[in-house]
């Protein structure tokens, strides 16, 4: 199996060929069209800044590769805002695969101490719906850092509750994305990566 793992202007990319290093999966990080083409499983990783990721994207012409790909693709973190309509951060039209907009998180009045932005650390997702997940992993803790936030949706396929409660993870025909980080997310992370690698061809 060949899996493709986007190259672009992003943080983090390395971590995730790393943890997929460790479940036995090769992949090859690359911004090579062709390849990223035929490979069997695409991830779209990252961690940056919205509006100049996306300008970096349309600059390359991985707006349009992203976007017409047939075969799972998976966004993680910043890739899963990219993959959504639009980003207040930068104020940015992205990708368009999910209509929903990415907002920033705003605590309520009186509680910026409690509800500290960036969202960091642990938390739990419910409502799976994907076939991302299996059962066991309803109510599970994985790792999150982000200020930013898919609100909820027709495509939510995981909530957590942060502030408000907001997607976690997205599906959409063979686009997946999950906010948090799957591969710091310990044997948590590490099985929602092994079901991407095995789903079945939709």
């Amino acid at each position: 199996m060949e899996v493709a793992i986007i190259k672009y202007n992003a943080g983090n990319i390395m971590s995730v060929e790393l943890a997929l290093k460790r479940l036995g999966v090769n992949a090859t990080i690359t911004a090579d069209p062709d390849f990223i083409r035929r490979a069997d499983r695409v991830i779209f990783p990252g961690v940056g800044e919205a509006s100049t990721t996306m300008a970096y994207l349309r600059e390359h012409k991985l707006d349009t590769l992203i976007t017409s790909l047939k075969q799972p693709v998976l966004g993680v973190c910043l890739g899963l805002q990219l993959m959504c309509s639009h980003s207040e951060e930068g104020d940015v039209d992205c990708l368009g695969i999910f209509p929903e907009k990415v907002k920033k998180f705003v605590p309520e009045p009186g509680q910026e101490n409690i509800t500290k932005v960036p969202h960091m650390g642990w938390n739990s997702i419910s409502n799976l719906k994907s076939d991302l997940f299996d059962a066991s992993l309803e109510n599970q803790y994985v790792y999150f850092v982000h200020s930013y936030y898919a609100a909820a949706g027709d495509d939510t396929a995981a909530v957590c509750n942060y502030i408000t409660p907001f997607s976690a993870a997205l599906q959409r025909d063979n686009f997946y994305a999950t906010q948090f980080h799957p591969e710091k997310s310990g044997p948590i992370g590490a099985r929602i990566l092994e079901n991407f690698i095995n789903l079945k061809a939709r």
